[in-house]
C-alpha cells in the first residue's frame, strides 16, 4: 500500500506529538517506490490511517495558521504551541510545556538560587497571580510588593500561563523589570532591577521567654537539612518550646516535606496520594521526634507541600496549628525534562491528609484560628505559658 510522502509527514510529526515513539517504535519503511511514495505494510497502513482519521484537524490547522497569519511565523513556533496545548486541554493551571529557557529556570528555580527579583506567586483557581511572599532583601521586597498582592502584567504585557509570567519576570542581574498589580481593587506599577537571588528557606531565632522559632519559607533543596540544623541548635539551647513558622509558604519539594515531618512527628503517616485510576501511595515517618513541643503558624498563603507539613502536624496530634484558612493547593506535579533541553510539569496526584480530609480547594483549617500576624505569634507564644 502506498502514502503520499507529505501525509507521511505530517503523520509522523503528530505521532510525536501524542507520544508516537511508542507507537510507531517497530515500524519499519521497506523501500521507496517511486519518488513520490512508499511501501507499508497493512498493519503500517492502518496504524497511519488512524492517526490521520483522529488528528487531521491538526494538519488542517497548521497549514491554516503557516499559510494565513498576517506575520511569517515559524514551523518550530506552531510545534511549540501545539505542545502547550496538549497541556492546556487539561484545564489544569498548573501542568504545562516549557521551552528551553523555561525549563532551565524551572530547574533552576528548585536550587533556591536564579536571577529576578525574588518574588513567589501562585495561580489562583480565578487564574490570578497571586503573590505568596518575597524573599528577605531581595528587590521585591524593596519595592514593596507583598502577599496577597495581584500580579497583572510584566513590561505592560498580560500572561495567561504562569510559566510565562514568570519567565518575563527573571532575566539578567542588572536589567530593569516593569511590574503591574493589583492592591485592594488598586492597580500600581513598580520597576525593579534585577539581582542574583539567593534564597535561604530557613531561618532560625530565640524569641523572649525561651522560645525557638524556626521560620520555613519555601521547600527546596536542602530545606529539610538546613533545618534538623536549625531544630538541634534550638535544642541544644535548651528552649522550652518552638514555633513553626509556615506562613507564606507556597510549597516546592514534597519529599523535604515529608523529611521535615518525620522529625516532628513519630511513626506514622504523613500523607497519601490518589492517581486518575484510584491507587494509592502513602508516605511514613519512623520513630523518633524531637522532644520539643511546639505550634505551626498558617495563613491563607499557606499552600502544597506546607500544606502536606500542616495537615499531617494536624492529624497526628503532633501540635497546635494557629493563623487562618490555607490556600487549598492539594495536587502534586511530575517535572521532567524532554529533549532538546525542553521540559514539562504535569498534575498526577491529588493528596490527602493522613484522616483522609482533602486539602486541595479547601485548605486547613486551623486548630485555632486567629486573624492577623502579630496575633497570630502572640496567641502561638500563649501557648507555652
Amino acid at each position: 500500500m502506498n502514502i503520499k510522502k507529505s501525509v507521511f509527514a505530517i503523520l509522523l510529526i503528530v505521532a510525536a506529538l501524542v507520544g508516537g515513539a511508542a507507537t510507531f517504535g517497530t515500524m519499519t519503511m521497506l523501500h521507496a517506490s517511486g519518488a513520490g511514495s512508499v511501501t507499508l505494510s497493512a498493519k503500517e497502513y492502518n496504524q497511519l490511517t488512524y492517526m490521520n482519521d483522529k488528528y487531521a484537524k491538526a494538519e488542517q490547522l497548521w497549514n491554516i495558521v503557516k499559510d494565513g497569519f498576517y506575520q511569517e511565523i515559524s514551523d518550530e513556533q506552531i510545534e511549540e504551541g501545539m505542545y502547550k496545548g496538549i497541556f492546556e486541554g487539561t484545564g489544569d493551571i498548573y501542568s504545562g510545556y516549557m521551552n528551553e529557557s523555561e525549563w532551565t529556570a524551572w530547574e533552576t528555580s528548585m536550587t533556591g538560587e536564579f536571577e529576578g527579583v525574588g518574588v513567589t506567586f501562585m495561580q489562583n483557581e480565578e487564574g490570578e497571580y497571586v503573590v505568596i511572599s518575597t524573599v528577605e532583601g531581595s528587590p521585591a521586597e524593596k519595592a514593596g510588593l507583598l502577599p496577597g498582592d495581584i500580579l497583572t502584567k510584566v513590561d505592560g504585557e498580560e500572561y495567561t500561563n504562569s510559566t510565562e509570567m514568570s519567565m518575563a519576570i527573571r532575566g539578567d542581574s542588572g536589567t530593569d523589570v516593569q511590574v503591574t498589580y493589583l492592591r485592594d481593587g488598586e492597580e500600581n506599577t513598580v520597576t525593579m532591577t534585577r539581582e542574583k537571588i539567593e534564597s535561604q528557606t530557613v531561618k532560625s531565632s530565640v524569641l523572649d521567654g525561651n522560645i525557638g522559632l524556626i521560620e520555613v519559607s519555601a521547600f527546596e533543596m536542602k530545606t529539610s537539612e538546613d533545618f534538623e540544623a536549625a531544630l538541634k541548635d534550638l535544642e541544644s539551647k535548651g528552649v522550652k518550646g518552638l514555633i513553626i513558622d509556615l506562613r507564606n509558604n507556597g510549597g516546592g519539594l514534597v519529599n523535604e516535606s515529608v523529611e521535615i515531618a518525620d522529625m516532628l512527628l513519630d511513626e506514622g503517616t504523613v500523607m497519601y496520594t490518589e492517581d486518575q485510576k484510584g491507587n494509592r501511595e502513602y508516605a511514613y515517618t519512623e520513630k523518633g521526634r524531637t522532644s520539643l513541643p511546639y505550634v505551626v503558624l498558617v495563613n491563607e498563603n499557606t499552600a502544597s507541600a506546607s500544606e502536606i507539613l500542616s495537615a499531617a502536624i494536624q492529624d497526628n496530634a503532633g501540635g497546635k496549628i494557629i493563623g487562618t484558612v490555607t490556600f487549598g493547593k492539594g495536587v502534586i506535579q511530575n517535572s521532567a525534562p524532554l529533549g532538546n533541553g525542553t521540559g514539562y510539569k504535569l498534575t498526577v496526584l491529588q493528596y490527602f491528609s493522613p484522616n483522609g480530609n482533602k486539602i486541595h480547594g479547601v485548605g486547613i483549617t486551623p486548630d485555632i484560628e486567629v486573624e492577623g500576624e502579630d496575633e497570630q505569634m502572640q496567641k502561638a507564644i500563649e501557648q507555652f505559658k
